[in-house]
């Protein structure tokens, strides 16, 4: 199988990587949709390419374009199967944009169908009757309820998805899943449908349905990282000679390490409140009003010379202060800037060599100003936090790196202490 995937953000796409390669077949994320496909997409002539987008937040109409941009460039590179990739806590609004993001991408395969869930058992995302449950609490009643850009106030996927596209919304319950493959793979019509499940086997099974429903006509699985991984394992358990990604990274001679946090998901501020060692905090409201707010962080980087004791640059815990302030959007945009400018400094100007990013807009702005276009998915940290191997090339020239590019709801308390157990 070649699995080609369009994520909406960044750590999205290697979230799902991570997962892929843990189920035994090859991965590797671009950074955007370049103009041509590396020749080496789909190594060996399977497993999973994904195209990381940076779109869960941007107007539909533009997430849609870039969506369908990435998913021609990944079926001309021999895509077998074409998924969309977006948060398992189901993060948009009423115009957008996982509901025009799948309309454009069955525009492009074809499909008449899509057929996928949020469900991530391992992540702690499950679906019951149509209900998105995290960590086992309903979705508009989890900290995603006061989301600062998509406030989840509704648990109903059915109800949350239909005013986002034109195509009829259907529901897979669990109770027909328990049935098997073939009794879903039966009860998918045309639009976009939403299965229900709670375990790894109904991922399994709703896998296994997609097989056969894209057997006889074009479909877009979609969803979290969970249906992929099943989709990934099925694969592995029929081909030989696929040895996991890991296998074949390149160490990376260790530098220094690096955390920027710009996530204010609670996952996030656990991991800075357990976090023991230098640290340094950014607020919107000095970026805002000081140019010079960034010099006393530099000087301290550059006077960090233990290359083992990994030092923190984080958002102030008062998010809302700035918000109400400067508006949600600019200070969301001047914390990215800042750690992104802070990231090319500690890369090109100190040569640091492993960087640990929590948040999926922070992610991509560093990304973005690192110049990194092709990421090689090594070993997970953390369930959907793997570690991955990448060539920095904005600065004096092109510099090989670490990277752990982390969705702001993943990893436990301990994760910036523990990540560089597993770091290349």
């Amino acid at each position: 199988m070649r699995l080609g995937a369009v994520a909406d953000d960044v750590t999205g796409a290697c979230d799902l990587a991570g997962r892929v390669v843990e189920a035994g077949l090859p991965a590797t994320v671009l950074l955007g949709t370049p103009d041509d496909a590396p020749g080496d997409l789909f190594e060996a002539g399977a497993g999973c390419a994904v195209v990381a987008l940076k779109v869960r937040t941007a107007p539909a109409a533009e997430a849609a374009s870039a969506s369908a941009a990435a998913a021609r460039l990944l079926l001309g590179a021999g895509a077998t199967q074409l998924y969309h990739k977006y948060c398992s806590t189901f993060d948009s609004t009423p115009a957008g944009n996982i509901g025009p993001i799948a309309d454009a991408l069955a525009s492009v395969a074809g499909a008449t169908a899509t057929v996928g869930t949020p469900a991530t058992p391992g992540a702690g995302r499950t679906q019951y009757q149509g209900t998105l449950f995290v960590d086992g609490v309903p979705l508009a009643e989890s900290s995603m309820r006061d989301h600062p850009l998509t406030p989840m106030r509704d648990s109903d996927l059915v109800r949350v998805l239909s005013p986002q596209t034109p195509a009829p919304v259907g529901l897979v319950r669990w109770q027909d899943v328990r049935r098997g493959a073939d009794a879903v793979a039966g009860m998918v019509g045309d639009g976009h449908v939403l299965v229900d499940a709670l375990t790894e086997a109904d991922l399994d099974v709703i896998a296994e349905a997609i097989g056969r429903i894209a057997a006889q006509r074009p479909v877009v699985a979609g969803g979290g990282a969970g249906v992929a991984t099943a989709l990934a394992r099925a694969a592995a358990s029929t081909s030989l000679g696929h040895a996991p990604a890991t296998a074949g990274l390149p160490a990376v001679p260790l530098t220094g390490r690096l955390i920027l946090a710009g996530s204010a998901s609670a996952a996030t501020r656990g991991q800075i409140a357990a976090f023991r060692g230098e640290r340094h905090v950014l607020d919107p409201l000095d970026l805002a009003r000081d140019p010079h707010a960034l010099t006393p962080i530099r000087d301290a980087l550059a006077a960090h010379t233990d290359p083992l004791a990994p030092i923190l640059i984080h958002a102030s815990g008062d998010v809302a202060a700035a918000q109400t302030a400067l508006g949600a959007e600019r200070a969301a945009a001047l914390l990215e800037d800042a750690l992104a400018e802070l990231a090319a400094f500690a890369v090109h100007a100190l040569g640091r060599s492993h960087l640990l990013v929590a948040g999926g807009e922070t992610s991509g702005a560093v990304t973005a100003r690192l110049g990194l276009s092709r990421l090689r998915i090594g070993a997970q940290a953390a369930p959907g936090v793997p570690w991955a191997v990448s060539s920095s090339d904005a600065g004096d020239g092109p510099r090989t790196i670490a990277v752990l590019l982390k969705s702001g709801n993943f990893g436990g308390p301990d994760l910036f202490t523990d990540a560089w157990e597993v770091s290349p």
